[in-house]
């Protein structure tokens, strides 16, 4: 069963939101270094910073995502598809140095607090929330199934379970954290408004720091999984397992192996011992289609890219270095 079509669909989708968003991205950034320069605010030109690293990931993201549409080659079976979790990492990296450099100026200036202008602080905030509002909205709008027309493609059904690729995920992760920043920025405005007390903008800055680092090691953990070939998240290897030993004329199952080319595309193979009769009375092919129902439908992992190499029992002497 061939979705080339499917993959690279979602793929150009992801494609055009990661574009525009990395426009509103870049206008709201020039327009947050402005206002750090004018209003003198670290809160301000941390997100800036912020917004800096989301911007760069999201070119990143756009050429993995560009890299990924290559088709296969002899010598790449799988084209490029692991170009997004290359650039996932990328991004993580960006974001743990961008926090180290946010913390370490925010408490330089908890001890010298530098002035500044609130009023300020207050206006380009405000157009950082409507930046990151829209960059949300076009991130999330539509789901991967469906045209830019808002109809659906006649095979969205076999993938209405593809979830976000990582590389979106990430930028919507990225959207959520630069719009919690800007309402920091906009509370530590209002704060300094009223009491004067412009430790405020440090301490929002270090607020703005603490929120890269938990979705750094996030995004850093799922890549993790990837380049090491994990079994994929949601998927129990054991009852694939048990479920695979109760099909018929199933003997044993053996070098089980479950991970993922990239996020959304699970691939799965096995050794599968059957009994000898079913490679005289021609029952083998049809075990073969069963096997493959069962790993595509039947778990909350739908893997529909699996490998059964089927076997007789008599074949056991033959096999070399067998894996659980």
């Amino acid at each position: 069963m061939s979705h080339g079509h499917s993959h690279g669909a979602a793929a150009g989708g992801d494609r055009r939101r990661l574009a525009l968003a990395l426009a509103v991205t870049l206008v709201v950034l020039v327009t947050g270094v402005i206002g750090g320069i004018v209003t003198g605010s670290l809160a301000l030109l941390a997100d800036a910073g912020h917004m800096l690293t989301d911007a760069a990931g999201l070119g990143i993201a756009l050429l993995a995502s560009s890299l990924a549409l290559r088709p296969a080659t002899a010598a790449r079976t799988w084209g490029l598809q692991r170009a997004e979790v290359l650039a996932a990492v990328l991004q993580a990296a960006l974001l743990l140095a961008v926090g180290v450099l946010i913390a370490v100026e925010g408490v330089r200036r908890l001890l010298a607090p530098p002035e500044v202008a609130s009023a300020g602080m207050l206006v380009f905030g405000a157009i950082g929330l409507v930046g990151n509002a829209i960059s949300l909205w076009i991130l999330t709008r539509r789901s991967a199934d469906h045209h830019d027309d808002g109809h659906a493609r006649p095979d969205a059904e076999a993938h209405v379970d593809r979830p976000i690729g990582l590389n979106r995920r990430a930028a919507v992760l990225e959207v959520i954290s630069d719009g919690l920043g800007s309402v920091a920025v906009l509370v530590a405005a209002g704060v300094i408004a009223l009491t004067g007390w412009t430790r405020a903008d440090a301490l929002v800055s270090l607020l703005i720091g603490l929120l890269i680092v938990p979705r750094t090691l996030v995004l850093l953990r799922e890549a993790t999984d990837v380049l090491l070939e994990a079994v994929p998240r949601g998927l129990d290897l054991t009852a694939v397992r048990q479920h695979l030993l109760e099909q018929p004329h199933v003997l044993a199952v053996h070098d089980l192996h479950a991970s993922q080319i990239s996020s959304g595309l699970p691939v799965l193979s096995a050794h599968i011992v059957l009994d000898d009769s079913c490679f005289v009375d021609g029952h083998a092919p049809e075990v073969l289609d069963q096997l493959q129902a069962c790993v595509a439908g039947h778990f909350p992992v739908s893997i529909t890219h699996s490998t059964f190499q089927v076997e007789p029992a008599s074949h056991a002497d033959h096999e070399h270095g067998v894996h659980a």
